[in-house]
């Protein structure tokens, strides 16, 4: 069994769609990034890479490359998990917060773990996602960005 940590943070910009955990958010902003800047799938990949002791997303995909201008995070959690199955891994379960003041993220929350599960090819129920803000505190209280944090388990290796 290992274990891997994931954090990412994006700016709200206006102009962009705020997508989540491969779900499209109605909201006046949505997040800056290269890629569509689902911080969601960002903080999964690099907990599951870091479970792997497979780098991180920037080393596999960096921002300076123009084949992930605004692609799909989904797509690049896809190839995350390849590259850990390439490995002899195994998801046992993967647990992520999105940390945000606004919008309202529960209705969208059981579609973000479909997604992620589907991506992974494991059970939705090895995926939870949990959402909370930071009580009008810091970055995301005041509604200039979003986070995430995630925690992978996986097994196997060679």
């Amino acid at each position: 069994m290992r274990i891997g940590t994931g954090y990412d943070v994006h700016r709200l910009v206006a102009g962009r769609k705020l997508v989540l955990g491969g779900v499209e958010i109605p909201h006046l902003y949505g997040l800056l990034g290269h890629s569509d800047a689902d911080v969601l799938l960002h903080a999964v990949s690099d907990a599951l890479l870091g479970a792997g002791a497979c780098g991180d997303l920037g080393h596999h995909f960096p921002d300076r490359d123009p084949r992930y201008k605004d692609i799909s995070s989904i797509l690049l959690l896809r190839e995350v998990a390849a590259i850990i199955l390439k490995r002899g891994y195994s998801v046992v379960n993967i647990d992520a917060t999105i940390i945000a003041q606004k919008p309202r993220l529960t209705p969208f929350i059981p579609q973000m773990c479909v997604n992620i599960a589907a991506a992974l090819n494991v059970d939705p129920d090895q995926v939870s996602v949990k959402a909370t803000t930071t009580e009008n505190l810091g970055f995301a209280g005041r509604e200039e960005g979003i986070a995430a944090q995630a925690v992978a388990l996986i097994r196997g290796g060679r």
